[in-house]
């Protein structure tokens, strides 16, 4: 196998990659479908058809060589899978049993990966689950307090980003050890999809996202952690059904949502001198961190690394200052002029806790998970 394809389809974009494998995996190109379904954009069966072009004149026979595997980011795995599978017609059928988890993602990651069976029968499909990090944490870190007869259906905890959380305690471990990887971490994914999981001995013990993404921490549009009774109350007042209020707290909420002007953290930093709207937003999303911070670092006992990732956690040196402000109790201390070098170590020199900036690459990872699932 020489060439691996990563594809990550959100529900209005596609990413994709590619990889040669060898002695090491080198990506050669990535590329992405923006704006699927909006007005200005493709719908999905246009955007299908780009990306099957894209993959037949980027892998398939071209001068990069054979195409050899794909990797697809499946979001949610549900209760069954805890490591990445190849795809075949069984596996297609127990993913679509399960796209009410995850209308959002999975129609469209299962419509891709079709696609691209029927173009390529015999092309190696192997499903990379963004849930499978976090698929062996406790019982009680699970458990939602519901009537047990849900948990038959496969109501529980979950938690997202586990490509990212893989990818991020390998370059832990690369970094500083295998004792820093070996200890108690907290990882704070924090970009347009935001979550912190708090892991022991390399496995998640704790996540702040649920059931779906939308949970935990504020995001740029997802509303995080809510009162299960605005349900109700927007129901009698305002008449919103299931699938407006779902729409309410994916798309028009969160950064968006408090801000009144843009889901993106850059555009907030830059007004909240000016504009209170902007002020509220960033300061509730640094708080919500820190307080998942505390949190798990309850949970844990203690916390040794702090580990920042994502295009808010990796660029915006404001934020991460403001998160770890009032955390010297649990031993973590900012160097200012390394945070804001954007250092890859920028907690204060002797300080008990590292606190370590560590870019992510889930492409990388699904391409490492498919060499592991297929051999060379």
């Amino acid at each position: 196998m020489r060439i691996i394809v990563t594809i990550n389809a959100g529900s209005s974009s596609i990413k994709f990659a590619l990889f040669e494998q060898g002695a090491a995996l080198r990506r050669l190109e990535r590329g992405s479908i923006e704006r699927i379904g909006l007005a200005d954009g493709p719908d999905q069966k246009a955007a299908i058809a780009q990306l099957l072009q894209w993959v037949e004149s980027h892998g398939a026979g071209s001068s990069h060589g054979r195409l050899g595997a794909v990797a697809h980011r499946i979001v949610h795995g549900g209760p069954k899978y805890s490591a990445p599978v190849v795809l075949n017609p069984a596996v297609l059928t127990q993913l679509k049993a399960l796209s009410p988890f995850d209308p959002e993602h999975l129609p469209q990651e299962l419509r891709l990966a079709e696609a691209l069976a029927q173009r390529y029968p015999d092309l190696p499909q192997v499903a990379c689950f963004d849930t499978a990090f976090h698929h062996d944490m406790p019982r009680v870190a699970q458990l939602l307090a519901l009537p047990r007869r849900y948990q038959a259906q496969g109501l529980r905890r979950y938690g997202f980003h586990g490509l990212s959380y893989a990818y991020l305690m390998q370059e832990l471990e690369r970094e500083a050890g295998k004792p820093a990887a070996q200890g108690r971490v907290v990882l704070a994914h924090l970009g347009n999809g935001a979550s912190l999981a708090a892991v022991r001995a390399g496995k998640s013990i704790d996540t702040s996202m649920g059931f779906t993404p939308v949970a935990g921490i504020p995001m740029s549009t997802r509303s995080g952690d809510l009162d299960p009774g605005i349900v109700w109350y927007l129901a009698r007042t305002e008449g919103l059904d299931a699938q407006r209020f779902n729409q309410l707290v994916n798309a028009e909420s969160g950064l968006l949502g408090l801000s009144e002007t843009s889901p993106d953290m850059r555009d907030l930093l830059a007004r909240e001198a000016t504009d209170e709207r902007a002020r509220d937003a960033v300061a509730l999303f640094c708080y919500q961190v820190r307080k998942w911070i505390g949190a798990f670092a309850a949970a844990l006992g203690g916390i040794d690394t702090l580990v920042f990732a994502g295009g808010i956690g990796e660029h915006a040196a404001p934020v991460r200052s403001r998160v770890c402000e009032g955390l010297a109790f649990l031993g973590i201390a900012v160097d200012e002029s390394r945070n804001a070098a954007h250092a890859r170590l920028i907690s204060k020199q002797g300080g008990r806790v590292a606190v370590r900036v560590i870019p992510t690459d889930e492409e990388w990872m699904m391409a490492q998970l498919v060499t592991g699932v297929l051999g060379a």
